[in-house]
């Protein structure tokens, strides 16, 4: 086994001598390849987790990542995710498979209603889709969706070559994250939820913390001008931030609802965050998610990683 510290001053230097080599010639685009199949063949197979994920975490935060004794927000999400053995973390990280867990612990009236379901990106062509809006995404990644309002109006060559891409992914190699590393790929398709305006809907990304609701970011234009406000669990606004702040959001009227229904789900995790919508009266449930930003989210102020930190008991 590689040490912890050799671990690190090898990946460093690795580094350091493809960026050199990158400024030495005008091969970018083989200079970008070499390096994705040098850390996603090679790395995965010779360099642990630990190693792996303490280099990133370094250069992300500017701190070391502390997992004999961690004390921040970010350290703990990260501890969690190399120690944690809960065979639940698998089920919830896969937006496939989540749906059975949200149906069997809230109830089936708050999933999003399922229009298609393959493996094979070939698959996606317009004889095999609804005439009404949807959303096109995987079960083992974050982010790469394609909504589509108007299915005449989209390439559809161009949507079976981007998931086809996305179904080669593996989260698990890309970012150490524990729960993706064997999940079997696939495409869902699932009905766009807009508002009476035809407006995508609101979501409310809820922070539940050792099973019980601690804040939540309300995402405001999420897929055109991403815009963010976080609430606290009886609607203060709070003074942190990722994203942008966006106009002032009423809080939705079946709220206690919605914290019920996320405490349901979050009971029998250390921290999971669950996405909420609320459209036309009803509430839904879309993607359950463990390791926010792979554990290395830049708060603002930066003071709310120790403080939420304080709150997470391992």
């Amino acid at each position: 086994m590689i040490g912890i510290n050799h671990g690190v001053v090898f990946i460093t230097i690795m580094k350091t001598y493809f960026r050199d080599f990158q400024l030495r010639t005008r091969l970018h685009g083989f200079y970008r390849n070499l390096q994705k199949f040098f850390y996603l063949k090679i790395f995965h197979w010779l360099i642990p987790d630990e190693i792996v994920i303490k280099h990133e975490f370094k250069n992300r935060l500017g701190y070391e990542l502390n997992l004999d004794a961690p004390r921040t927000f970010n350290e703990k999400i990260n501890w969690i995710n190399l120690n944690s053995r809960n065979p639940l973390r698998k089920i919830v990280a896969d937006k496939y498979a989540a749906r059975d867990y949200i149906r069997e612990t809230v109830g089936a009236q708050y999933l999003i209603p399922l229009v298609y379901h393959t493996d094979n990106a070939s698959d996606l062509k317009p004889e095999n889709l609804p005439d009404f809006p949807f959303i096109i995404k995987c079960n083992h990644t974050s982010g790469g969706g394609v909504i589509v309002r108007d299915k005449s109006q989209i390439d559809w060559a161009d949507v079976q070559s981007h998931f086809a891409k996305l179904l080669k992914l593996n989260y698990y190699k890309l970012y150490r994250e524990r729960q993706y590393k064997h999940i079997k790929p696939c495409i869902i398709v699932e009905k766009l939820l807009l508002d009476e305006n035809n407006v995508i809907a609101y979501d409310y990304k809820i922070d539940c913390i050792n099973g019980k609701v601690d804040r939540i970011n309300v995402v405001i234009d999420r897929f055109t001008d991403r815009k963010a406000n976080k609430y606290d669990r009886d609607w203060n606004l709070i003074d942190m931030s990722v994203h942008r702040r966006g106009k002032e959001i009423e809080k939705p009227e079946l709220f206690d609802e919605m914290l019920y229904v996320a405490e349901r789900i979050a009971r029998d995790f250390r921290f999971i965050r669950v996405d909420c919508y609320y459209v036309r009266g009803k509430i839904y449930v879309g993607e359950l998610t463990l390791t926010p930003m792979v554990g290395m989210i830049r708060f603002s102020p930066e003071e709310w990683d120790q403080r939420l930190g304080d709150k997470l008991k391992l």
